[in-house]
């Protein structure tokens, strides 16, 4: 099996886990927000914007379309904004499907 066909069944594997998941009506960006909030909120609980931003999954994303992706996230119900402290902090949700 080639490097190439290797990549391609990881591609295959990870688009059926995100179907799966109801992640397929996302986009890129939201998704990478969403990946990035729950590796951060394993640990954490809730995860401060800041922190999300510096994710090496968003390396490449400007801060409009962050904050655009971020907003769009919390209307779709997968973040949540942490009522308990200042802004800038969410909690990832698993929304219903």
């Amino acid at each position: 099996m080639t490097e190439i066909s290797k990549l391609t069944e990881l591609r295959k594997l990870l688009l059926n886990m995100e179907q799966s998941m109801g992640l397929q009506d996302l986009s890129a960006v939201e998704r990478d927000i969403y990946y990035a909030a729950s590796d951060h909120a394993v640990s954490a609980g809730a995860v401060k914007t800041t922190i999300l931003q510096e994710h090496a999954l968003l390396a490449n994303v400007s801060r409009p379309t962050f904050f655009r992706a971020l907003k769009s996230l919390q209307g779709k119900g997968y973040l949540e904004q942490c009522k308990n402290s200042v802004r800038g902090y969410y909690i990832v949700k698993t929304p219903a499907r």
